[in-house]
C-alpha cells in the first residue's frame, strides 16, 4: 500500500508541474500526439517477436529515416520446399524479397507471398488473403532461448565437473547456483511431490526455473528482448507441465477425476466433468500468469521510460526516471518470483499425479 500511494502521488505531480510548466500551442499538441502514437507503436513492436535482433533504433536528421542497429537473422520459410535467406532482404517490411521465382513481404511481423508490387490483398472483413508460408525462422525469441540453453549447459556442466574433480564440493560460480538447486529439492520437489518420486521430476524442475528466469532477466537487459511475454513461449512451457503430469499420472490420479471413491454417486456425476475441466485449467492458469505478469512489466517499465520524452522538463523527467528505476528493481524480483511460483505449482501437479493413496 506505501509503495502505490508514492507511485500514484508521483502520478499526480507529474501532471501538476507538466500543466504548469508546459503551455503549448496547437502545432505543438499534434506534435505531442504524434510523439505519444510512436511510443505507444513502439512499446507494442518491442512485445512481439522479431525477424530481425534489432538493439536500437534512431531517426536520422538529415531525411528522417528510421535506421536500425543489430543484424539480420536466418528466415527460413517452407514454401512448397525450403526457402532460407537473410531477413535484411525484408528490410523491416519495407522492401519485397525476391527468392528465386517468389517474392516475399513482412506486413504486421508475419511473411506472406505477394507479387514484385509487395501488394497485401484484404477481404471483405479486412483478413489477409495472401499466402502465409510455414515460417521457422530464427527469431530474435528464438535465438535468446538458444543462447540461455547453451548457457545452462555451459554452466551447470561445469558445476557437474567440479563435483568430480572435488569430490561433491561446487566450485567458482557453482558455489552460487549450488545452495538454488538444494533448495529447490528439499523446498519444492521433496514437500510436493514426496521422496519415492521426485527424482523423476528433478530434472525438469531445475531446467523450467533456470530457463524462465534467466530469460526473465535477459527480457530486463537493453537489448530489448521479451521472450517469456510471448504467449507462444508460456504456452510452450505450460504444455510441458501438462504432459508430463498427465502421462505419468497413476491409477489414482485419473479415479479422483472420474470416479471420486467415498462420494454419493449422484455427486461423482456432478463433479467428474468439474474435475476434468481442472486438467486443463491448472496448465492454462500456468501460460496467463507468467505471460501476463511479463508484459504487464514491460508495458509499465516502457511506458515510464517514455514519459521523459513526453514532459521534457526536469521535474517530470526526473520523478519518471526514479519511477522507472524503482519499478526496474521490483521486476528484478518479479522475474524470480514467476520462475519460482512457476516451478512450485509445476511441482503441485506433479505430486497430484503420482500421490498414492491409502484407500
Amino acid at each position: 500500500m506505501p509503495l502505490k500511494f508514492v507511485i500514484i502521488f508521483s502520478f499526480l505531480l507529474f501532471f501538476k508541474f507538466n500543466n504548469s510548466f508546459s503551455q503549448q500551442d496547437s502545432a505543438t499538441l499534434t506534435e505531442k500526439e504524434k510523439q505519444k502514437n510512436d511510443i505507444k507503436e513502439y512499446i507494442f513492436h518491442h512485445l512481439k517477436d522479431t525477424h530481425d535482433f534489432d538493439i536500437l533504433s534512431y531517426k536520422s536528421k538529415v531525411d528522417n529515416k528510421k535506421n536500425y542497429v543489430g543484424f539480420p537473422l536466418p528466415v527460413i520459410l517452407w514454401d512448397n520446399g525450403l526457402v532460407v535467406f537473410l531477413s535484411s532482404n525484408l528490410n523491416h517490411g519495407k522492401d519485397v524479397a525476391h527468392i528465386g521465382a517468389n517474392y516475399y513481404k513482412l506486413y504486421h511481423n508475419k511473411i506472406y507471398k505477394t507479387d514484385s508490387t509487395g501488394e497485401i490483398i484484404y477481404d471483405d472483413n479486412g483478413n489477409v488473403l495472401n499466402i502465409k508460408p510455414l515460417d521457422f525462422s530464427i527469431t530474435k525469441g528464438v535465438l535468446s532461448m538458444f543462447f540461455i540453453s547453451t548457457l545452462m549447459i555451459l554452466l551447470f556442466r561445469s558445476l557437474a565437473n567440479s563435483y568430480k574433480i572435488t569430490g561433491g564440493v561446487a566450485t567458482g560460480i557453482g558455489r552460487f547456483f549450488e545452495p538454488i538447486v538444494i533448495y529447490i529439492r528439499d523446498e519444492i520437489a521433496i514437500p510436493n511431490i514426496g521422496k519415492k518420486h521426485y527424482k523423476n521430476y528433478m530434472s525438469y524442475l531445475l531446467t523450467i526455473f533456470f530457463f524462465i528466469w534467466f530469460l526473465n532477466l535477459l527480457g530486463l537487459t537493453p537489448l530489448g528482448i521479451n521472450v517469456t511475454g510471448n504467449i507462444a513461449v508460456t504456452f510452450s512451457l505450460a504444455l510441458l507441465t501438462f504432459l508430463i503430469t498427465n502421462l505419468t499420472a497413476k491409477k489414482d490420479y485419473w479415479k479422483h477425476i472420474f470416479w471420486m471413491p467415498g462420494v454419493p454417486v449422484v455427486m461423482k456425476i456432478i463433479l467428474a466433468p468439474i474435475e476434468l475441466l481442472g486438467v486443463f485449467i491448472k496448465p492454462f492458469s500456468l501460460m496467463i500468469r507468467l505471460y501476463a505478469n511479463i508484459s504487464a512489466g514491460h508495458i509499465v517499465l516502457m511506458s515510464l521510460i517514455a514519459l521523459m520524452f513526453i514532459f521534457k522538463n526536469w521535474i517530470g523527467s526526473s520523478l519518471s526516471f526514479l519511477l522507472a528505476f524503482s519499478i526496474s528493481i521490483i521486476e528484478i524480483l518479479v522475474a524470480l518470483l514467476q520462475a519460482y511460483i512457476f516451478t512450485v505449482l509445476s511441482a503441485l501437479y506433479f505430486g497430484f499425479a503420482v500421490e498414492e493413496h491409502e484407500h
